[in-house]
């Protein structure tokens, strides 16, 4: 059998050449090569790397990758102190996947198949931020490994890649959606994702600080940014969504944007002042997850002032109020300021009423209490939007 030997001498001179591969590992020794690789004609590929431990001295890691059709179907890699044992093992190695093929089976499914398997067949709907996310992971190199040669290494190095334009909150939030595909993919179609693999991976990238949680932001806009806010909304034209009334009923009602785009009039409860809000967020489950949320008067009423139009009380889509949210924000120089702020500013001015945990959550729609505390920061009593010069304009009735 014959080989392609491609390696580089420490002094950079390159040799191409083809020949039995005891030769080419009696030549490498003799020459002291640090780099080089065997590809055989089936794409086995294998490569010894030398690399400078912390105390000087010089590890050599031998790397075996089997490719079929593109796909890597098997890698596998160990480390030596001496150069001369890792090409033994290296030789080794070939020899047995060459006559026995790898150690074990493997199966040829891909990372993305995977994920466009895991898609297909989710009957529960898949946020539109998670199914983004995985459709990115496809993109990646990573997503190219056969299933079965993914472990906790592969699983690093891919999470160290997209730390590279990623903040560490983002990167665990691709990882989690990318272990909800692991969780289901031996169980429901017989792909070998390691589970345990992502596990373990975690545990690392959390200690290198790869991954990690945003931190708690407690912005609150102040009633002279809401000001500007509102008179910049006020002034637009007719046509136009009316940001006045959606800013408004997101403090006062204290939902989220999307939240307020899925509102249907059959989802109003008038009698007893409450709306459903379908799909709440929610860390362990989102879609399915409705719940009924008590409506403050003011949130009323700016429903009550919507024309009943169609079957959305609010039927706008959410990427244009974030947009136009942002564009009135950088226009007015208001810094730091989001649209969920106003939910924040929402939660905590119930509390400065003088309202209790339980009853915040049953506006807010907290399962938890111990998530509202971080709410309960109160910087005065009392409501300070009583009067607020801005209520009456986003109660009067919409024209259709």
């Amino acid at each position: 059998m014959f080989f392609l030997l491609i390696f580089v001498e420490p002094h950079s001179h390159h040799f191409a050449f083809r020949c039995d591969f005891r030769h080419m590992v009696a030549y490498s020794c003799a020459l002291g090569i640090t780099k080089y690789h065997f590809r055989e004609a089936c794409n086995t590929v294998g490569t010894i790397l030398a690399r400078k431990r912390s105390d000087g001295t010089t590890a050599y890691m031998g790397k075996v990758v089997l490719k079929r059709d593109g796909t890597i179907i098997h890698k596998e890699s160990k480390t030596f102190d001496r150069r001369a044992a890792a090409v033994v093992w290296l030789a080794k190695r070939e020899t047995e996947i060459r006559e026995k093929g790898p150690v074990k089976p493997t199966s040829s499914v891909t990372v993305a198949k995977a994920i466009d398997t895991y898609i297909a067949d989710s009957r529960k709907k898949l946020g539109r931020t998670k199914t983004q996310v995985l459709k990115s992971i496809k993109e990646y190199e990573f997503a190219k490994l056969a299933c079965a040669a993914v472990t906790s290494q592969e699983i690093v190095k891919f999470a160290q890649e997209l730390a590279l334009d990623k903040q560490p909150t983002t990167v665990s939030n691709y990882l989690s959606h990318l272990g909800s595909v692991f969780a289901v993919a031996g169980p429901a179609w017989n792909i070998p994702l390691d589970t345990e693999a992502m596990r373990s991976a975690r545990v690392v990238l959390a200690r290198l600080g790869i991954v990690g949680r945003s931190n708690r932001r407690d912005k609150r806009p102040a009633l002279d940014e809401l000001d500007r806010l509102m008179t910049h909304f006020a002034g637009r034209k007719a046509e136009a969504i009316p940001m006045a009334k959606i800013v408004a009923f997101a403090l006062f009602s204290t939902r989220r944007q999307e939240e307020i785009t899925r509102i249907k009039w059959t989802d109003l409860d008038e009698k007893h002042s409450r709306v459903l809000v379908r799909d709440m967020k929610d860390p362990s489950e989102k879609s399915g997850n409705d719940v009924w949320c008590d409506l403050p008067e003011p949130a009323l009423r700016i429903i009550q002032s919507m024309p009943r139009t169609g079957e959305r009380i609010f039927p706008y889509k959410p990427d244009s109020i974030a947009f136009a949210f942002r564009d009135a924000r950088d226009l007015l120089q208001i810094h730091d300021l989001r649209f969920h702020d106003l939910r924040h500013e929402g939660i905590s001015r119930l509390f400065e009423m003088g309202l209790n945990i339980p009853h915040v959550a049953t506006v807010s729609g907290h399962r938890s209490w111990q998530n509202l505390k971080r709410y309960t920061h109160i910087r005065q009593s009392g409501d300070k939007y009583e009067g607020w010069k801005w209520l009456d304009a986003v109660t009067q009735p919409l024209q259709p």
